[in-house]
């Protein structure tokens, strides 16, 4: 599979109108379409719902004709647990999500590129990774 996974930051950087990101996330997002298919996760659909008062809305806001939703991969419940193991083994906050390193080993055991804003633990965690990122 090739493309491009979108982290949900981009994509509530959109949905929010966010001042600071939304041209960056708009201009990369569209450039990541262009270049292959954009794809969504079930973690991703469910941090960006927190936006939507209604399912339809949502669907109606992450079209399946734009972005192709895939399931997650076995491998990749397991190559989070390992990072996350890492993450917490270096002092990391029990507070952090597993659903983000889980993003991340999605896109590295399906082989997708991951645009996101928030490259810093993705970078460390998943040296692999090819990342669109600031």
């Amino acid at each position: 599979m090739r493309g491009t996974l979108v982290d949900s930051n981009v994509l509530l950087d959109l949905f929010t109108e966010d001042e600071e990101w939304l041209d960056w996330s708009a201009a990369m997002l569209a450039d990541a379409a262009s270049a292959g298919a954009v794809f969504i996760n079930p973690i991703i659909y469910a941090e960006v719902s927190v936006r939507f008062p209604t399912i339809e809305e949502l669907d109606e806001a992450l079209p399946d004709g734009y972005f192709r939703r895939v399931e997650l991969p076995w491998a990749a419940g397991y190559l989070a647990g390992q990072a996350f193991i890492r993450y917490r083994r270096a002092g990391g906050a029990r507070r952090s999500p597993v659903a983000d390193f889980y993003i991340g080993a999605h896109a590295a055991v399906s082989d997708l590129r991951l645009l996101t804003r928030d490259a810093r633990r993705y970078r460390q965690y998943f040296p692999t990774l090819t990342l669109i990122a600031p």
